[in-house]
């Protein structure tokens, strides 16, 4: 019987990335968790497989309903856990804090806690890949890479959430011996990437100024930030050998790993990549006071070793290409006539 990859946010970019690496690179079902009004654009190359039940179905259910998780793992018992699912929008967060906080913090617990439950019961014990995110390191003081031992410095209600997550994908795996291991992905983008983060609205707006829909002028918040980006292509990779790594028993329950690109740029630069791209010479850039967050997490460099001497895992999608193939995804919507909104 083929092995099961539970996704939860599976609709995201992240969540059917990695839906699309295991159908293409293993023999593993997946079964995908969402909500069931999440939009399915990032599902749609899938659907005909999701109707044919061709090794991918979803599961509808919340992680604010503990019963409905409990009931999804009763009925499907994935070998596998990715949970990816969360609020994941940093300035979103300082408008909605308690959501946030309710569905990343109590979300992840009640997730987590089905499990042990269901463990206890019948002896059920996946292997569960918790996402946390390099946001928890917050207001990091520049200068030296980010390990994994550098303190927490929460920069917004979402990095808030996130530190909450992180410690509880340990404390699982260390109280409880669930075979847990926490992630803590730094910048990723590429195809799919929402457009709610910096990259990808530049990208957006170039985009919508080529097609006529936009003023030849950027719109930006705070571009004093310096930062890694990877493909999340590459990233969904490392989630996959890292869960393989678990079930083979190579990684401690409870233990945490930074994942992010070796490419480090500065955000004027990554607006100079995408430009260059462009075929407009006339796009200004401009400082608009809505889209700046009372406070940044304005220093993002991390150090990859403990994770590549986990697993044979490296960045391998420039960050060019990364960005290229951004921007002709917002090309191509919006040639489709979906014409995204100016946020």
């Amino acid at each position: 019987m083929s092995k099961k990859v539970l996704i939860t946010g599976i609709t995201g970019q992240v969540g059917s990335q990695l839906a699309d690496f295991v159908l293409e690179n293993t023999s593993y079902d997946v079964v995908g968790m969402m909500r069931w009004q999440e939009p399915m654009d990032n599902l749609y190359h899938l659907t005909d497989r999701i109707n044919r039940k061709d090794r991918i179905s979803l599961h509808y259910a919340d992680l604010n309903d503990y019963s409905a998780l409990a009931r999804m793992l009763k009925a499907v018992r994935p070998d596998y856990v990715s949970h990816l699912a969360a609020q994941s929008y940093p300035k979103t967060s300082f408008d909605i804090p308690i959501e946030t906080l309710q569905t990343n913090i109590i979300g992840t617990a009640n997730l987590l806690e089905a499990i042990r439950q269901q463990k206890e019961a019948d002896g059920y014990d996946p292997v569960v890949h918790v996402c946390s995110s390099s946001e928890v390191y917050g207001r990091a003081k520049p200068g030296m890479p980010l390990a994994e031992d550098t303190p927490f410095h929460g920069a917004s209600p979402y990095s808030i959430s996130k530190i909450g997550t992180d410690y509880l994908g340990r404390f699982y795996g260390e109280a409880y011996r669930l075979r847990t291991f926490v992630t803590r992905m730094g910048t990723h983008s590429g195809p799919r990437r929402s457009d709610v983060f910096f990259e990808s609205t530049v990208a957006k707006q170039i985009a919508l100024i080529e097609a006529g829909y936009q003023t030849p002028e950027i719109r930006v918040g705070n571009l004093s930030s310096t930062r890694t980006f990877q493909d999340a292509r590459d990233a969904v990779r490392a989630y996959f050998l890292l869960l393989e790594a678990s079930a083979q028993g190579k990684i401690a329950c409870g233990e945490y790993f930074n994942i992010a690109g070796e490419e480090a740029f500065q955000l004027p630069e990554v607006i100079d990549i995408l430009l260059g791209f462009s075929t407009r010479t006339d796009i200004k850039v401009v400082t608009d006071q809505d889209r700046l967050r009372p406070i940044d997490a304005d220093y993002q460099m991390f150090d990859n070793t403990k994770i590549r001497a986990a697993i044979d895992w490296k960045p391998e999608i420039p960050a060019r290409k990364m960005f290229e193939d951004l921007l002709n995804h917002w090309r191509s919507e919006i040639a489709k006539g979906r014409i995204p909104l100016n946020r």
